[in-house]
């Protein structure tokens, strides 16, 4: 469980959109929070892979002629 404080103009928006929608406020604090969970996972491996020592990177020119465009 856990309990986290919104700021006024947060939870008011929170409220209105389950009220208007008919779901809880739970779902729609699930649903964002596993959204930025999701977005910072990829973040941080795309910080792995930019710094790890092995990376294969290629020009943009060499990637155009891979792809004959």
């Amino acid at each position: 469980m856990l309990s986290i404080r919104l700021e006024n103009s947060m939870e008011a928006q929170l409220n209105a959109l389950a009220e208007a929608t008919k779901r809880p406020k739970s779902f729609f604090v699930k649903e964002a929070l596993r959204n930025y969970l999701d977005d910072m996972q990829e973040y941080y491996e795309v910080q792995k892979r930019s710094n790890a020592e092995d990376r294969n990177l290629i020009t943009l020119e060499e990637l155009e002629r891979a792809l004959e465009l």
